[in-house]
């Protein structure tokens, strides 16, 4: 895949401010279409529902399952839209660049947001800062700090390594299987438009990968959103 990212250089002139526009795009594309199926499937609510209200209320109670199997739901359930966005969004953004890329000249513009790092790591930056807040709105500052040096202070250090480690792995695992897949689709579609035989030669696995691709967008999206369901549950309940 000879692509390049379209990158904004010294954005409003400070030097070191480089944007990869596609991510900008990607990013906003994959927000309207959480939120356009989010406003259709709650539009014309039913008692007994059918459709996209259907699997949308699916979603709900997925989420409620994942946050009542990590922490009590008296507590959890302040974070059920926090879960909802996070599985919405990140299940969509996977499985932006399953089907298709857009290349541009030889800018790649329309791929899965969630293939590049600068993504992933941003959001499980925003999770981990998340707990933080959570766990001292809730438990108190005094309480929230004593948490580093129990059961003992020397725990402290392992503490704030551990803190960065959970942002690193969560953000890099969803990256790695999200971009890991995109190349072998690259690869696999160079060489269907190759000749002839490497259209035979391809176009089976290149569907069978897109489905796995599939599922991997879905596991990648419950995993997150699991874990940091139990990143929260550490800050926020009393017996941790």
């Amino acid at each position: 895949m000879n692509h390049t990212a379209p990158i904004a250089h010294d954005l409003f002139g400070i030097s070191w401010f480089d944007v990869n526009l596609a991510n900008l795009f990607m990013v906003a594309v994959s927000s309207a279409i959480v939120f356009i199926l989010s406003v259709i499937a709650s539009r014309k609510l039913q008692m007994r529902p059918t459709g996209l209200q259907n699997f949308m209320e699916w979603i709900v109670e997925f989420v409620k399952g994942i946050i009542s199997d990590t922490m009590d739901w008296k507590t959890g359930k302040i974070f059920l839209p926090l879960g909802l966005t996070l599985i919405t969004y990140i299940l969509v953004s996977n499985l932006l660049g399953v089907a298709t890329v857009g290349v541009i000249g030889h800018d790649l513009w329309w791929k899965s947001p969630t293939a590049d790092a600068t993504l992933t790591l941003t959001l499980s930056g925003m999770v981990i800062l998340l707990t933080h807040f959570y766990g001292i709105k809730i438990q108190g500052m005094k309480h929230y700090l004593k948490g580093y040096v129990s059961p003992a202070p020397i725990m402290l250090p392992f503490k704030i390594i551990e803190e960065f480690t959970n942002t690193l792995t969560l953000g890099l695992r969803l990256f790695g299987n999200i971009y890991a897949g995109e190349v072998l689709l690259g690869l696999l579609v160079g060489l269907a438009g190759s000749n002839a035989l490497g259209f035979l030669g391809a176009a089976l696995p290149m569907l069978a990968w897109q489905g796995f691709s599939v599922f991997i967008g879905g596991i990648q999206a419950f995993v997150f959103t699991m874990l940091t369901m139990v990143y929260l549950s550490h800050k926020v309940s009393s017996d941790h």
